[in-house]
């Protein structure tokens, strides 16, 4: 990505990071509108530090563990990058919930609520 710009800054997107296509086909069919959802595996896939900061949340998936570590992604974010975006994780057991609220996650949610709450979350981070 070039240098970003106030427009690209502006745009309304987040990033969600799950393997779990029917979760996704949801997502995308519940997006509100002038919102983009980039889905990834691996942040490296999305740039460094100043592309994943015009990203306005994630949302991360800890069920899926065996794709790729939520842990990892969560350290990398806050350690490595030492970005402050929102994660919002789905899923995941009380133990790896734990972890990742260890690790500096933001927000847990149920699997079954993800879909309303990443419209909430849309409409609070649209400005």
């Amino acid at each position: 990505m070039a240098a970003p710009t106030i427009a690209s800054r502006l745009q309304r997107r987040f990033i969600t990071m799950s393997s779990d296509q029917k979760l996704l086909a949801h997502l995308n069919d519940e997006l509100p509108e002038g919102w983009e959802m980039t889905t990834t595996l691996s942040l490296d896939d999305l740039g460094g530090f100043q592309d994943i900061l015009q990203y306005r949340f994630i949302l991360l998936d800890l069920d899926d563990y065996e794709t790729f570590d939520p842990l990892d992604v969560i350290r990398q974010i806050r350690m490595e990058l030492m970005l402050n975006n929102t994660i919002i994780c789905f899923g995941g057991s009380p133990d790896m919930r734990g972890e990742a609220r260890l690790a500096r996650a933001d927000r847990f949610f149920e699997r079954a609520e993800i879909v309303d709450k990443m419209k909430v979350f849309c409409g609070q981070y649209g400005w």
